[in-house]
């Protein structure tokens, strides 16, 4: 049965998340907000080479010690993968060369299939060395 992403995520509390994990050291972090057929409910990816890339518990463990719990109600789940992902490996292929740091426009992932995952419904958040404004 086909259902619609009718709620739309809290991209504000994203960003505060992101900032967070900027104060906190983490380098060239990757973030989608996304919803993904396998899961069928919004997701935060994040990607960073500051974060295990071999151990996606450890990784997880890391993320939550930074974020405390502050954001347990306003943020989806998170979703941790490897830099060199093929999701993010793609990403960077098809996305970051078409939009530019000084873009304001609202970067749409929804429909597209990125390193063999379609994305329902998704917004880019930050690619390294790009910054976006949802």
């Amino acid at each position: 049965m086909d259902q619609a992403t009718l709620v739309v995520p809290d991209i504000e509390s994203a960003y505060r998340a992101l900032h967070a994990l900027d104060v906190a050291g983490m380098e060239s972090i990757a973030a989608l907000l996304v919803v993904l057929p396998e899961y069928e409910d919004w997701r935060l990816i994040v990607s960073s080479p500051s974060l295990d890339q071999a151990h996606p518990l450890v990784a997880h463990d890391a993320v939550s010690e930074i974020l405390r719990g502050e954001f347990v109600y306003s943020l989806p789940p998170i979703m941790i993968l490897p830099v060199d992902d093929p999701f993010f490996t793609e990403l960077r292929k098809t996305i970051g060369g078409r939009i530019n740091a000084s873009s304001n426009l609202r970067v749409s992932l929804g429909g597209l299939t990125i390193g063999k995952r379609y994305i329902t419904a998704g917004y880019l958040l930050r690619l390294p060395g790009v910054m976006y404004q949802v």
